[in-house]
């Protein structure tokens, strides 16, 4: 018998979490109901195909993909709006009174007796309608050469049998035997032409070999018959899964609205406008700028953050302004979008929270705080951010006290001042009584449903413009009554990429590039991890499972995975890896929850880069503060994401914005599982995991890797575990007071630890043996003169005196004015000192130990001036300096461990251009390169005219096995012929 899979199990694990609204569901009923009234049993399979097409077409499919027949095949559907587009779906329609040719159910013998207990009914799928889906299927794959087939259906209005074209695939198009039988019968070299033929003596004989490997989904209309005709909408939730099983969605596998690839250009557009941002085109960029003068708005938070840093003269008392740009309104620009990225990324934030907070609550909308109402002015949004925010409720002042009694305290970095902050503006400073045009396509509408226009104060405008999103439908099967568009965290992150790029038109990694590289990466981590610490040889991933005997061990060895993102971005890669780190543990079966007991009731999948929990029914997990078992996964995961973020996940970034931005990201994924303390009543509060993401030039150090820092253990009162203690009791502080003290302190060590490096510095060693040896042979006086050599004048001997002291205080001066240029020089300003600045990567010595996996999508299509050149430090010299990216390659060798792994995205013209060549040459012939993946032909990155390829290695293996990989439609194959490999051998 084939596999049956419940509906509900069958549908994207990542769209299940998704509330379809009111009007979609209203629709679909509508059409059901005419569809299943239309039905007549002596019409033909014609009248039936017929009702069949414009059921799908009018609820799903039109105009956006075309539905009609083609060839034999009943019903096809396009994945484009004409016939010209590939085929996504083939149905094999029947009339219903064609029973013959339907596959045959039957119940099991015990299931009229049983009433307590569901009993699934037996299906035999080896009918007629199976063997034509066959034939129809081969002639697209292999005929047409169709690799684009997603699914199958057959149906007789009623019944339905939904099979994954995977499945199809594997079992028919693969077998070169089934496959030989076809071509023979196409070209007319068998006995009989005919499909009959094909039917019976091809298609039903081999079904019945495979029929136990066919995996399908049933689903019998005539079901829901109540449930579609009743008044009753809160039955509306039983079709859910019916909705979603036949949407375009799901049969033709397409984006669905919480897909993080898929930017929501409506949200995207209107927060442009809203914080006084434009997108423009330049070449194959899109690069987001203040608009020209005659299209700024005074009211746009960006245009009023200007107005206030200009009339208060605020970019003059900059200590630095000249790093915020050239000229003054430059300056003006860059610290103006650097505050507006703060104050944007705080009140997304707490939009996720506030929805966050109102679902625990089951709807109640008392928990809604961010308003226009409560938040009618910046005073009052700035009393949120900072009095309520970053205060216990019982240290909160009258005023705002009562005002956000449900707003719960979050000890959270995000809701401390910035130092521009204090510097400049704060946003309380912004002028209130502004007005703000709005949007045309707006999606801010009036009870009437039309679009509100005119003019609009500026802050009740951003805040009925987030009101009328949802931020929190995920987690329930639930109808979204308000019909309001998600937007999710991930969406978000997509959005941050492309405004945090606004200079280069930075690329958002695809979701699923970052996961693939992620799992093929860390997992690889995970098992030369395990095998350094219990000598293991383990080679693959899945022997793990049964080596280990220690789940509470097991744990503590992946917590030790050392990951980092040397140009991080948005957070992006971080994020995948602390989703696939989970997923890892899942899977060895070692996730537990504090007290060490295991999680066994639920699955967790990575899906579209989400971390989907679902229960033993397939149903999505959501956090109930009332179940026992629910708080404990909620706190389980909670602390899970946190102890990952703090051990394992580390960024720099030498763009403020990109900083604040990743470390917000984390931040939502902890808010994701936040919870209520069992024995308080309070939301647990969020640690300061900030201190792992950090700004600074990745590439610029004033310290090399093997800088000695025993000197400075020895002379300090400090050690590295002193180090470690202090970083952790800031992730962890209590207070304020506490927070500023131990910046204080690892502000102190990192500081005794450059003084003490410098003092030990090759080249100051170097000018002090010189300078000693200058003082002693040509400067200081000597006691007896030294000795004329015999048979050299005293002429000639000064004459090579003065050469020897020339050619010292040669060297001398060089050396100084290196030291010099170290200290004074703007390249150093945003240098960052891999050397000490994560001490969780330095061993109880002090010595460098480096990261076990280095990932990312480093900066491409930059070039330095030779200043920079001058300046880059501790690399290979065979590094060519055409491209900042091979930099990167060789800052990751670098900052890797002995045995670590590297995988970044670049420009795959680094495979072949003869620019870096001996570079490339060295670098096969130093590391083992396991993978290069071709990026060029799936359209990657939007509007990117760079193709790209993934490139991983292993550090410090001589071993060239590389497996060459080929991406279509999102999926991962092995590439036979890759075009490049001639580069390689």
């Amino acid at each position: 018998m084939a596999l049956f899979i419940e509906p509900r199990k069958a549908l994207n694990k990542a769209f299940l979490k998704i509330k379809p609204n009111r009007n979609s569901i209203e629709l679909f009923k509508t059409n059901l109901i005419v569809l299943l009234n239309s039905v007549k049993d002596k019409e033909s399979e014609e009248f039936h195909k017929n009702l069949i097409s414009d059921f799908l077409k009018n609820t799903y499919y039109s105009p956006h993909y075309f539905i009609n027949t083609k060839g034999r095949n009943d019903l096809v559907i396009h994945l484009g709006k004409d016939a010209k587009s590939s085929v996504g779906v083939i149905i094999e329609a029947k009339s219903p009174s064609n029973k013959a040719e339907m596959p045959k159910i039957t119940l099991p013998s015990n299931a009229k007796n049983s009433s307590d207990t569901y009993q699934e009914p037996i299906i035999n799928l080896n009918c007629k309608a199976l063997q034509e889906l066959i034939l129809y299927f081969l002639r697209e794959r292999i005929t047409h050469k169709n690799l684009e087939v997603k699914h199958l259906v057959i149906t007789n209005v009623n019944q339905w049998y939904v099979f994954d074209a995977q499945v199809f695939d594997h079992l028919f198009a693969q077998n070169k035997a089934f496959v030989k039988q076809f071509d023979d019968f196409e070209a007319g070299k068998l006995s009989n032409s005919s499909t009959d033929f094909f039917y019976k003596e091809i298609a039903k004989p081999f079904l019945d070999t495979v029929l136990q490997q066919i995996v399908y989904t049933y689903i019998d209309l005539s079901k829901y018959d109540t449930v579609l005709r009743n008044t009753n909408k809160t039955d509306d939730r039983q079709l859910i899964v019916l909705f979603k099983l036949l949407s375009a969605e799901h049969l033709l596998k397409l984006s669905f609205a919480n897909d993080s690839n898929t930017l929501d250009k409506n949200f995207y557009n209107e927060l442009l406008h809203l914080i006084g941002l434009t997108e423009t085109k330049d070449g194959g960029k899109k690069l987001i700028e203040r608009p020209k003068t005659p299209q700024r708005h005074a009211g746009s938070l960006l245009e009023n953050t200007i107005n206030q840093l200009d009339s208060l003269d605020k970019i003059s008392r900059l200590q630095n302004p000249s790093q915020y740009g050239a000229t003054h309104d430059e300056r003006l620009f860059t610290v103006g979008l650097e505050l507006c990225i703060t104050w944007v990324n705080r009140i997304l934030f707490l939009k996720l929270l506030e929805a966050q907070l109102i679902s625990y609550h089951k709807g109640d909308v008392s928990y809604a705080f961010l308003n226009k109402t409560v938040l009618h002015d910046y005073d009052n949004l700035n009393a949120l951010f900072f009095m309520v925010l970053a205060k216990q409720p019982a240290d909160r002042n009258a005023r705002v006290k009562d005002l956000f009694a449900k707003v719960p305290y979050l000890n959270s970095s995000l809701f401390e001042p910035t130092e521009l902050e204090h510097e400049t503006l704060f946003i309380a400073g912004l002028e209130d009584n502004v007005g703000l045009p709005l949007l045309s396509a707006t999606v801010i509408k009036d009870a009437n449903g039309k679009r509100v226009v005119g003019q609009y104060n500026a802050i009740a405008y951003f805040f009925d413009f987030l009101d009328a999103y949802d931020f929190a439908s995920e987690g329930s099967e639930d109808i979204q009554e308000d019909n309001k568009t998600l937007i999710n965290a991930s969406v978000l992150g997509l959005i941050f990429e492309k405004i945090n790029g606004y200079k280069d038109g930075s690329f958002y990694t695809p979701s699923f590039i970052t996961m693939y590289m992620c799992k093929e990466t860390i997992r690889r981590a995970v098992v030369q991890k395990f095998n350094e610490t219990k000598n293991w040889a383990c080679t693959e991933f899945d022997q793990l499972y049964n080596k280990i005997d220690d789940a509470a061990e097991a744990n503590k060895i992946i917590n030790s995975i050392k990951i980092c993102d040397p140009a991080v971005g948005s957070g992006h890669f971080l994020v995948s890896a602390l989703n696939e780190l989970i997923a890892i543990k899942h899977d060895l079966r070692i996730l537990a929850d504090r007290k060490g007991k295991r999680l066994k009731e639920y699955q967790i999948d990575i899906v579209n880069d989400e971390l989907i929990i679902t229960d033993d029914s397939g149903m999505p997990f959501a956090y109930n503060p009332k179940s026992l078992e629910s708080q404990r996964l909620q706190e389980t995961l909670f602390h899970e994401k946190q102890t990952l973020i703090e051990n394992c996940l580390f960024g720099v970034d030498i763009n403020p914005n990109s900083v604040k931005i990743c470390r917000l990201r984390l931040w939502i994924e902890l808010l994701k599982n936040a919870y209520y303390q069992t024995h308080s009543g309070a939301l647990e509060t969020l640690p300061n995991i900030d201190i792992n993401i950090k700004c600074g030039n990745s590439l610029i150090a004033r310290f090399a890797l093997n800088a000695d820092l025993k000197a400075a253990l020895k002379q300090s009162k400090w050690n590295i575990d002193s180090y470690k203690l202090a970083v952790a009791t800031y992730r962890n502080a209590e207070n304020k007071e506490q927070k500023r003290e131990m910046e204080r302190l690892i502000l102190a060590i990192k500081q005794n630890f450059s003084s003490e490096i410098r003092h030990n510095d090759p080249i100051k060693s170097r000018l002090d043996k010189l300078a000693n040896e200058l003082y002693n042979r040509f400067t200081g006086s000597f006691l007896f003169e030294p000795e004329t050599p015999y048979g050299e004048s005293e002429k000639s001997l000064e004459k090579k005196r003065k050469i020897e002291k020339e050619k010292l205080e040669k060297e001398i001066s060089l050396l100084s004015s290196k030291i010099d240029e170290i200290k004074s020089n703007k390249i150093y300003e945003n240098a960052f000192e891999w050397r000490f600045e994560f001490p969780e990567v330095l061993n109880d010595e002090g010595d460098f130990m480096g990261f076990d996996v280095v990932i990312g999508n480093p900066p491409y299509g930059v070039n330095f001036n030779e200043v920079e050149k001058k300046h880059l430090s501790n690399f290979d010299s065979l590094v060519p300096d055409f491209e900042i990216y091979i930099y990167f390659i060789s800052l990751a060798k670098l900052i890797l461990t002995k045995m670590g792994f590297m995988s970044f995205i670049f420009p795959n013209t680094f495979l072949s251009t003869k620019f870096g060549k001996k570079y490339r040459d060295d670098l096969f012939d130093k590391t083992e390169v396991y993978q290069i993946v071709d990026l060029s032909n799936d359209n990657t990155f939007e509007d990117a005219s760079v193709r790209t390829c993934i490139f991983s290695l292993k550090n410090n293996i001589k071993n060239y096995n590389a497996a060459f990989i080929g991406v279509k439609n999102k999926d991962f194959y092995l590439k036979e012929n890759f075009y490049l490999l001639k580069n390689f051998l």
